[in-house]
Parts: structure tokens; C-alpha cells; sequence
């Protein structure tokens, strides 16, 4: 199972010890049986893992999951919260993508006007050069 969310047994673990997902079931052999109940709920806290939510957060929402249905408001304040925190840093990853944008254009407009230079200065070296052998 850890191999198909790309995590390790030990975080999965770590997972169910926290409470971010239920306990487990296990088999007979004492090897945990995940079923698609669990499956969903790994879904989800490795995709808010990723974008950043704490443990703090997602504790909190999980938390209120248990508790049942008249946590449903409480809930979606912390994903709407999320949300927006995640717009915030939507918009300023692109202000920075685009920062970088123009500064690789700036290189390389740099580059291309000191190739051209260098092209130039090559160009008429070598007229000299060629007016001085003539002369000679």
C-alpha cells in the first residue's frame, strides 16, 4: 500500500497513530487491510500535505470528521481558509515565475547583444588584419 501513494510504511503508520486516518483493519496475520474508506482518506491528507496544510490543520479537520455532521461548517471554514491560503501563494508563485521569466529574457538579450558585439568586433579585426597584410 505504501508503494502505490509513494510513502512509506512508517508514515502510513504514523497516519493511523495520529488519527489523520482510522484505524486500520487487519488481517489475521496482523497486516493492515486497507479498504477504499481508507484509501480516500490517505488521498486526501497526502494531496493537503502537499500544498502545505499543516499536521496542526489537518489534525483539526480530522477531528471534527469524527465528531460527525454538525462539524460540517467548522469543516469547510478550514478548507475554505486553505483555499484561499493556497490562492495567495498561486499568485505570488506566478508573480515569481514571471519575474524569472524576464530575467532569463534579460540574459538573454544580454547574451545575444554581446555575441553580436563580439561577431562585430571579430568582423573588423579581421578587415585590419587583412588591410595591414595587404599593405605589407
Amino acid at each position: 500500500m505504501a508503494s502505490q501513494f509513494n510513502l512509506t510504511a512508517a508514515t502510513l503508520r504514523y497516519y493511523e497513530s495520529v488519527g489523520f486516518i482510522p484505524p486500520v483493519n487487519r488481517k489475521e496475520s496482523g497486516i493492515r487491510n486497507y479498504d477504499e474508506d481508507d484509501i480516500k482518506w490517505i488521498e486526501f491528507i497526502k494531496c493537503m500535505r502537499n500544498v502545505g496544510l499543516t499536521i496542526e490543520v489537518l489534525l483539526e479537520y480530522t477531528t471534527l470528521f469524527i465528531e460527525g455532521d454538525n462539524t460540517i461548517e467548522a469543516r469547510k471554514n478550514i478548507l475554505v481558509e486553505e483555499r484561499s491560503r493556497l490562492i495567495e501563494k498561486h499568485i505570488e508563485i506566478d508573480e515569481t515565475i514571471k519575474r524569472l521569466d524576464k530575467k532569463i529574457a534579460d540574459y538573454d538579450g544580454e547574451l545575444l547583444e554581446k555575441e553580436a558585439e563580439l561577431k562585430r568586433r571579430t568582423t573588423t579585426d579581421n578587415i585590419h588584419k587583412q588591410s595591414i597584410t595587404t599593405q605589407l
